[in-house]
């Protein structure tokens, strides 16, 4: 009995050193694989980078981004999840005011990392029941993507795992004709975006390519912007001296800083 009872035990402690090994090895296997390899790699654009290129569905057809848009600036954003109260006051409003931005040559795509079959019952729900602010009946005409995999949302950094992990950001990308990232705006999700203050983003960058001049504080379309410093505006020792009169149509407030009237478009 007691060569048995040696036995037993023997086996047992066996089986516990073999399963301590088996965990110790998958321990040291799992810290030797790269954090890539075991979780989704996400990027994130930066001002002035090309914009990350994709080819996914939407509620308006396969969409190869921005290949699809090249002339054309380009708002992109994303919205959390389908049919939930603050997304549908934002698909709203952009849907309210998109010939605002078709007058500035400017594009709405949209995205979500709910289905296609969801997107499109929502978009009809929205134009169907919602008015907000006096305005309903809207016609959504830009393409919401539908990005169930989250491969388009890590792509561009619009997964934020301290918030969500199966939703994106209220992420927003303005992208030039050339196809460049020129603006970025993150919203929490628990504050529906500015779509004026998109509109405000989209406007002072295009002031700036035609015509070089800067956008000051809380600037509006129609306001005086900040344009280059006339030459003989200043001399080497400009913070001795008090400025020269440069000519009419602006004014400078400093050596470095000069108001002009808003060339407009």
């Amino acid at each position: 009995m007691r060569k048995r009872a040696i036995g037993v035990a023997c086996v047992v402690l066996l089986c516990v050193v073999v399963c301590l090994s088996i965990l110790q090895l998958r321990s040291v296997l799992a810290a030797r694989t790269p954090r890539t390899a075991r979780t989704p790699k996400q990027t994130m654009p930066l001002l002035g980078d090309p914009a990350p290129t994709f080819k996914a569905p939407s509620t308006k057809g396969p969409v190869n981004f921005p290949a699809d848009y090249k002339g054309k600036w380009v708002v992109f954003f994303a919205h959390p999840e389908d049919f939930t109260p603050v997304c549908t006051t934002e698909i709203f409003a952009f849907a309210s005011v998109t010939d605002k931005f078709k007058a500035l040559n400017a594009e709405l795509v949209g995205l979500s990392v709910n289905e296609l079959a969801d997107h499109r019952r929502w978009v009809k729900r929205i134009e169907a029941k919602v008015e907000l602010k006096g305005v309903k009946n809207v016609t959504i005409t830009f393409p919401i993507i539908a990005d169930p995999e989250m491969r388009v949302a890590r792509l561009y950094g619009m997964v934020h795992p301290e918030w969500a992990n199966r939703q994106t950001s209220r992420a927003v990308f303005i992208v030039d004709p050339a196809g460049s990232v020129r603006a970025m705006l993150y919203y929490p999700g628990t504050t529906g975006r500015n779509v004026a203050e998109v509109l405000r983003i989209l406007t002072g960058l295009q002031r700036f390519d035609k015509h070089g001049v800067k956008t000051p504080a809380n600037w509006q379309p129609g306001d005086d912007v900040i344009i280059p410093v006339p030459e003989g505006a200043y001399s080497n020792d400009a913070l001795r001296r008090p400025i020269k009169p440069v000519g009419e149509g602006y004014r400078c407030l400093d050596w470095y800083l000069c108001l002009g009237k808003d060339p407009g478009k």
